[in-house]
């Protein structure tokens, strides 16, 4: 049976500032939609998200943090940073959120930005690290080398807030081994939390020319699903817990504007951890005297035993002829027993 990080009630207010300056051309971004196409949001804008997300959230316990995403929150000014992160504190000392997250690239931190971050309270710093092989980095325009992510690692932990470091799958020279490897160095980096994405080919970048021109092949879905299996296995043996799987579903993608190609499905984590909790009932195949099967897991992992369209059930349904799943609220993770009839 597989363990798994308990599941806590968790709430990010997003904020999107584009970083438009960004004098690197990663070969999956759109700069273009970046630079040209979105512009920062206003403080007033800013609020209103804040205000509007409150609103609708449950005024209970639950972690509750307002989140600056975009190309690079620590690549726009100084000035500018502070600008939004005393906003966002606001919110903090009156204890409506209880914290501040940022992501940024590895490149753009050093102790003056970790000692502005710090001021205003932010509780972790999320580093798009994509992966941690010099050739996978190299190929991918990323404009950093290994040795960003592990110095900024550093001062992000020494200065006592959470460390988050994101990885991409299957980008060009990218091996299953390779992003294992990344896996591993992410977790010796002491990372508190990671997002998993497989590498998808969008409208206007640079892979969507390597693409047309046969030069990069996305990873097909099955295999995306295989190496996303093998990545997450590897956190759940650790305390880096993965808080996404694959990309959020925006119009863009689901409507095939921006998606050029590449290994998306709107319920990718679903595939995924339908994948995990099949490995995990592997023993339950073998022969056993009873032809029915009641399956106990944790409250929150019951569809995903299940399985995306049933397909977990559907499975023992080929050797049951009676099956079916339970929930046990004793059980957390990847925990389950099971009862024969």
């Amino acid at each position: 049976m597989l363990e798994g990080n308990q599941n806590i009630k968790h709430y990010t207010i997003s904020i999107f500032i584009p970083h438009a300056a960004c004098p690197y051309e990663c070969v999956f971004c759109n700069q273009k939609k970046i630079s040209d196409q979105l512009k920062s949001p206003s403080l007033d804008e800013i609020k209103n998200i804040i205000n509007n997300h409150l609103k609708t959230l449950p005024n209970t316990n639950a972690n509750i943090e307002i989140g600056f995403f975009g190309g690079s929150f620590t690549a726009i000014t100084l000035l500018e940073q502070e600008k939004y992160l005393k906003l966002a504190y606001e919110y903090l000392i009156d204890g409506k959120v209880k914290g501040i997250r940022i992501s940024t690239r590895p490149d753009f931190i050093n102790k003056r930005i970790i000692s502005l971050l710090k001021k205003y309270g932010v509780s972790t710093v999320e580093l798009g690290a994509q992966s941690l092989d010099e050739e996978v980095l190299a190929n991918s325009g990323r404009g950093h080398k290994i040795e960003d992510v592990i110095n900024a690692s550093e001062l992000i932990k020494k200065s006592g807030m959470k460390l988050g470091l994101q990885m991409m799958l299957g980008l060009p020279n990218d091996t299953l081994e390779k992003a294992k490897q990344t896996a591993f160095h992410i977790i010796n980096l002491q990372a508190d939390c990671t997002r998993i994405y497989p590498t998808l080919v969008i409208k206007d970048t640079v892979l969507e020319k390597l693409y047309y021109q046969n030069k990069y092949k996305p990873l097909s879905i099955e295999e995306a699903v295989e190496w996303t299996k093998e990545v997450y296995n590897i956190f759940l043996s650790s305390n880096t817990k993965v808080i996404r799987i694959g990309l959020h579903p925006s119009e863009g993608l689901t409507s095939g504007d921006s998606l050029i190609a590449g290994p998306f499905h709107p319920s990718f984590k679903e595939l995924v951890l339908t994948k995990i909790w099949m490995d995990s009932f592997l023993e339950l195949m073998i022969e056993h005297n009873s032809n029915k099967i009641t399956i106990f897991v944790a409250d929150d992992q019951l569809n995903y035993a299940i399985g995306y369209n049933s397909a977990n059930k559907n499975e023992f349904l080929k050797k049951y002829s009676y099956v079916l799943f339970k929930t046990d609220n004793k059980l957390k993770g990847f925990n389950y027993y099971v009862n024969y009839n």
